[in-house]
């Protein structure tokens, strides 16, 4: 069984793409380049026809900005090509990635699982970690994780085929950024897990080319807090039936 790896990439971002692509070779993978949107470039029109600023002002506490919606539509394309494929998932990656472990094995792990799952992350955003809701061993080299919130950032994760469809059937169209949306897994209807110790890192040397944060006089810190609270509970409850559910998987193997 084949597993595609599809590595987004800014048209012009040469040296990212040479980097990437030794990095991958020296593992022996190989992969197919996903060309990046870049926000800025699109009309108004463009932008609109994915990004909702309706669904902006309810879901989130500031507008996106045309690098985060052009971010958002980079990663709609990866999911697409997982949709439309014959494998039973795909990997996506952005090119600011370092590994220090074994992606190779990692993939292998995740192929030998004995549970449903949609989504895997496989590198933590800028390398943060999270508190951890529940572990399990899978084999000498890894651990599948259940994270009390999933993890956030977006540069390396297994996402399956069901789940590539699902994501782009309920993000059409979206109103937050691309992360931020995939942690309100209970809305995507997906779950979120992780593999860990993760296999990516994040390069910190870079800064983003295709998201970029918004100004900060568009930001609602009274409005986040709000959204914040009221998602809490949200979350905590869908964490807890995703345990529940994922324990019972275990034991029936």
């Amino acid at each position: 069984m084949t597993t595609t790896f599809y590595l987004i990439n800014l048209d012009g971002s040469d040296l990212r793409l040479k980097q990437s692509t030794e990095r991958l070779m020296e593992q022996g993978i190989t992969f197919e380049r996903i060309p990046a949107v870049l926000g800025v470039a699109l009309s108004e029109e463009e932008r609109n026809k994915n990004y909702s600023h309706k669904l902006n002002e309810k879901q989130y506490y500031y507008p996106l900005s045309p690098a985060q919606i052009g971010c958002y539509m980079s990663h709609r394309k990866a999911w697409q090509k997982i949709a439309d494929g014959d494998e039973a998932f795909g990997v996506v990656l952005e090119d600011d990635f370092i590994l220090p472990g074994d992606l190779n094995k990692a993939v292998e792990t995740i192929k030998d699982l004995e549970f449903d799952w949609d989504v895997i992350k496989l590198a933590a955003y800028a390398n943060r970690e999270r508190p951890v809701e529940f572990k399990h061993k899978i084999n000498d080299h890894f651990d599948i994780v259940v994270h009390k919130k999933p993890m956030s950032g977006g540069a390396a994760t297994a996402i399956t085929k069901e789940a590539a469809r699902q994501l782009l059937a309920s993000t059409t169209p979206f109103g937050r950024p691309c992360d931020t949306d995939i942690q309100h897994f209970w809305e995507r209807g997906v779950e979120v897990l992780s593999l860990m110790p993760y296999p990516v890192s994040q390069d910190m040397r870079y800064e983003s080319t295709i998201e970029t944060k918004s100004h900060k006089k568009d930001k609602k810190p009274v409005k986040r807090l709000f959204q914040q609270i009221s998602q809490h509970w949200l979350n905590n409850k869908a964490v807890k039936e995703q345990v529940k559910k994922l324990q019972q998987q275990l034991r029936s193997h």
